[in-house]
């Protein structure tokens, strides 16, 4: 299976098999049948993209429940520290981070599950990164934790005095005092 498990219940990397000759390269970055064989039954509704420079570091967003969504994120072009921060109480993750390196040679994606923050930080001069979500966009549900919360001690792989970060961003909440209403399920 193109999967491999993360050790948080729900988020996986999925690794495409790439077939690349002398034109370059092609893969499938999402089948639902290969999904729904591996357990993930989604139904992607919304694809974004952005476009970023070195530095900027984007999250940690995430939407409440009703709204929550499910993501399958990827990189383009460039290179990406990718982090999520598990928000499902109950969960043996609860509060914990995880990170992995996602770019445009290794072709790895990330599975993130409802329930989780999700952000990211650009390491390479540019990066087009995508992703695609089960469900709409929601303003109204729209929450984000602050990427510098010292509890989480999360590393982005940038100076913090080198980071590009939004207006919105810079005055999330810390963790303890974010809103989030997810239930980790088993």
């Amino acid at each position: 299976m193109p999967f491999i498990e993360t050790g948080f219940p729900g988020l996986l990397l999925f690794e495409p098999k790439v077939f690349t000759d002398s034109r370059g390269y092609f893969f499938e970055s999402f089948n639902h049948a290969v999904f729904k064989e591996a357990g993930i039954d989604v139904r992607f509704v919304q694809d974004n993209e952005s476009k970023s420079v070195r530095g900027v570091v984007r999250g940690l967003h995430y939407q409440l429940h009703p709204m929550a969504q499910a993501k399958l994120v990827r990189v383009v072009q460039g290179e990406v520290l990718d982090v999520v921060l598990d928000l499902r109480r109950g969960s043996p993750t609860y509060g914990r981070h995880y990170s992995v390196v996602l770019n445009e040679e290794n072709k790895i994606q990330l599975f993130i599950p409802r329930g989780f923050a999700h952000g990211f930080s650009v390491l390479s001069e540019v990066c087009i990164f995508q992703y695609k979500c089960d469900n709409l966009y929601s303003k109204e549900h729209e929450r984000g934790i602050h990427i510098l919360d010292p509890t989480l001690n999360i590393d982005w792989g940038v100076k913090p005095e080198a980071m590009i970060i939004s207006d919105k961003d810079k005055v999330q909440p810390l963790f303890n005092d974010s809103e989030h209403n997810f239930v980790w399920q088993t």
